[in-house]
């Protein structure tokens, strides 16, 4: 049975040495930006969705989330919200979920990168994870795993995008860039989108513009079909996901 999600705040130097899982997977989800996230979160239609759905989480911060074997679910950044502290109501910038602060079953608007995962399933051990660029990119983020061994996969798309977005991709808000459209957002085609007669991985080709998310971020989701090198496995007792991650070489 799924157990109740646990959360705390702990130093960022203590981080990998004050954890004890007996089951699950734990999640160290960190805010390596200069400002504030407000990560919002997704269980998959079956899967519980922890915290409401969402938080605040400020510079330099991090939470532990404690998920149960075989969770299914997403995590992305919102950035620039404000929320009233009485009913949780406000908007984001970016990744708004209909003006809450905790999103309750909702996804996040796009342009927004997206931290997808499946952590294993009632006939499989195996964790799969990506990080998706596929409804296009607002914050950089990873997600490694810690202590799963040779052969499992960093996922992550490190670099600002929003600096060097093809104007065509670019949303504006109070002067400045805040997110890059995929291809599929901006055309909302079956060929940019993958659907419709493109459907599968013979017809649907990344775009020049998947081949240029490519270039700079190797190691996320370019297009619907990216599994060859998108898509990471392991099998970890936990998982750091971190906005505004380091280099990771």
């Amino acid at each position: 049975m799924p157990f109740p999600s646990l959360i705390y705040n702990i130093p960022v130097h203590h981080v990998f040495l004050s954890l004890n899982l007996t089951n699950g997977t734990q999640l160290i989800i960190a805010n390596n930006c200069k400002d504030s996230i407000w990560p919002g979160i997704l269980g998959t239609a079956g899967h519980l969705t922890p915290l409401d759905g969402g938080f605040h989480l400020p510079s330099g911060e991090q939470l532990l989330l404690d998920v149960p074997n075989n969770w299914s679910g997403r995590i992305w950044g919102r950035q620039g919200c404000c929320f009233d502290p009485s009913t949780g109501k406000g908007s984001c910038l970016t990744g708004d979920c209909a003006g809450l602060l905790q999103c309750r079953g909702l996804g996040g608007v796009p342009p927004a990168t997206l931290v997808e995962m499946t952590l294993g399933t009632p006939k499989s051990a195996l964790h799969f994870y990506d990080v998706s660029l596929v409804d296009g990119f607002n914050v950089p983020i990873s997600m490694v795993p810690i202590g799963g061994g040779v052969g499992c996969g960093v996922a992550a798309c490190e670099t600002d995008l929003n600096i060097c977005c093809p104007l065509a991709l670019v949303i504006k808000k109070q002067g400045r860039v805040v997110g890059c459209k995929s291809a599929c957002l901006a055309a909302k085609t079956d060929r940019y989108c993958c659907t419709g007669e493109y459907a599968n991985p013979k017809s649907c080709k990344p775009s020049v513009f998947g081949h240029l998310f490519k270039a700079i971020c190797p190691r996320a989701y370019s297009y619907a079909f990216d599994d060859s090198t998108g898509l990471k496995t392991c099998v970890a007792p936990r998982y750091a996901i971190t906005f505004c991650p380091p280099s990771l070489g």
